[in-house]
């Protein structure tokens, strides 16, 4: 079985090998210069004075290696251990061969293996450190030895050699030191700049799923980051978009905001004449960014409405619940009244009582429906096997209404609670063919898709007058009606059930007659 040391195939990080590079580099250099100097001044600068042939043979072999490690590196990116030894070795090799060619310790070449290994060092990450220390000690001891033999040298040259070996282990000791503390550190900043991302991603994360807008400025009124309701609040923008191309208003407050940075809430009219209020934030104080929360006005007050609505839907649940039985006591008695035949004055008084007994019997019912809005079914629903189920239904309760409403839009499907969508259209339907024309078709329904969202549009349009432009704001506020025998509560319970179901029913803007639409939540 191969040694794992050796057999790290791909294994090693891109800065193991990008420090391999810039010392394999450093070599061919180093043999380049040997060259180079032997040519022009060898002499001079006791080099190759010697053996000069072995001195120029040598330097030229160690240039070419030096080629063929960076081409063996760039052709071939594993094995890095293995790379790297046989590359110490071979500087081990050929700088120990120039220094005997050039007398040996006193050339000062030798000094060159102390940079091979503190280099072999830092760039394995500390391994292997001491055995290239030991190989550069065997192998300027053999130098030493032969020397000895050849030229009887002085036995103080072994006393230098020792003394040079010691370097070696001291540096390699030293490099290796510093290689566990330089993986530490690298470690450590690999691993906070992990959690850092991950902090950016749970951030952003946050910020663009918050139904506030909010935009990241910096302190030249910059945008640097924002969220889709920032997008849609202030219309869209990029990032690196300056405050004043967005709106003026904006960009002078935030200005003088600046001034004092401290954090403000402010009511502005920013674009489309919107009501927006804004909260500026410091973010970093050594940075200079600021946060900017932005709320609808409108939304804040829909909501605030909603509670309200809620809290008055409950009250009134309750009571419709406690004056259910009472009520249905009247009725029969209104019933039991009615049924004598002689006294005509009561019998239309037992009508009378009767019919408001039944108004108010639908407006319990119809504020009893409110309580179950919430526990929606739902279910993928074909719009023409629904739609044409729908009609027969309809058709039944009245006949006259399969020519006055067409079908128009073409086919889709969506999530819907099936009883929920009965109760809205029927709704919706009944009161479009109250106030349409006895006209074919004065009621259209068509279905298609938005083009912006990709989602599902159902529109109901009549050619009746429409919605009085005074009551246009409020068609969907309880117990808000224009019919004499209306509860009020038709609209509000059909808009309450379609958001239940993740839909949403609104009045659409039209020159003629009323155009409601329902936008469903997903396309199918």
């Amino acid at each position: 079985m191969s040694n794992p040391y050796w057999s790290q195939v791909l294994s090693a990080p891109d800065t193991f090998w990008r420090s391999l590079r810039f010392f394999s580099l450093y070599r061919l250099a180093v043999g380049v210069m040997f060259v180079s100097v032997v040519v022009v001044s060898g002499e001079v600068l006791n080099v190759g004075t010697e053996h000069p042939d072995l001195f120029v043979r040598s330097a030229v072999a160690y240039v070419i290696a030096a080629i063929l490690f960076i081409v063996a590196m760039q052709r071939r990116r594993e094995y890095f251990n293995l790379q790297l030894s046989l590359q110490v070795a071979a500087d081990i090799f050929f700088i120990t061969l120039m220094m005997y060619s050039s007398g040996g310790q006193k050339s000062g070449i030798g000094v060159l293996l102390m940079v091979v290994v503190a280099g072999a060092g830092l760039v394995g990450q500390g391994r292997m450190t001491l055995f290239y220390a030991a190989l550069a000690s065997v192998s300027v001891l053999l130098e030493q030895s032969w020397r000895a033999l050849e030229l009887n040298a002085d036995a103080a040259d072994f006393v230098r050699t020792g003394f040079t070996c010691l370097g070696f282990f001291g540096t390699a000791i030293t490099a290796q030191l510093l290689a566990r503390r330089v993986v530490a550190n690298e470690a450590l900043a690999t691993e906070r700049g992990r959690e850092l991302a991950s902090q950016l991603r749970i951030s952003e994360r946050i910020i663009h799923d918050m139904t506030d807008g909010v935009l990241v400025v910096g302190v030249d009124g910059k945008v640097k980051q924002s969220n889709p309701p920032a997008d849609r609040l202030l219309g869209m923008f990029s990032a690196g978009t300056f405050l004043s191309e967005i709106s003026a208003v904006l960009a002078l407050r935030f200005a003088v905001w600046s001034v004092n940075r401290v954090e403000t809430v402010e009511t502005m009219r920013i674009v489309r004449g919107k009501s927006l209020r804004v909260r500026y934030l410091p973010a970093q104080e050594s940075v200079g960014n600021a946060l900017l929360y932005i709320e609808d006005i409108e939304r804040l007050e829909h909501q605030a409405q909603q509670l309200k609505l809620a809290a008055l839907g409950r009250l009134t649940a309750n009571i419709a619940h406690e004056i259910r039985n009472p009520l249905a006591a009247i009725s029969h008695a209104a019933e039991l009244l009615g049924e004598d035949e002689t006294d005509a004055l009561r019998k239309r008084l037992a009508e009378i009582v009767g019919d408001n007994t039944a108004r108010l019997n639908r407006l319990v019912e119809e504020v009893l429906e409110l309580g179950r809005r919430d526990r929606a079914d739902r279910e993928v629903l074909h719009w023409t096997t629904f739609y044409s189920a729908f009609r027969e239904e309809f058709a039944l309760h009245d006949p006259d209404s399969l020519r006055r409403i067409i079908n128009v839009g073409g086919t889709g499907s969506f999530r819907f609670d099936r009883a929920h969508l009965y109760r809205v259209l029927w709704n919706l339907l009944g009161n479009a063919l109250r106030h349409a024309s006895a006209a074919d078709g004065a009621v259209r329904v068509e279905l298609g898709f938005a083009e912006n969202t990709g989602r599902v549009e159902l529109n109901i349009i009549d050619d009746g007058p429409g919605i009085d432009a005074t009551l246009q704001g409020q068609i969907f506020e309880p117990f808000i009606t224009t019919h004499r025998n209306g509860t009020g509560l038709g609209l509000y319970i059909a808009r309450e059930l379609c958001e239940s179901n993740g839909a949403y029913l609104e009045l659409v803007a039209s020159s003629s007659g009323a155009h409601f639409r329902i936008s469903f939540e997903e396309r199918e």
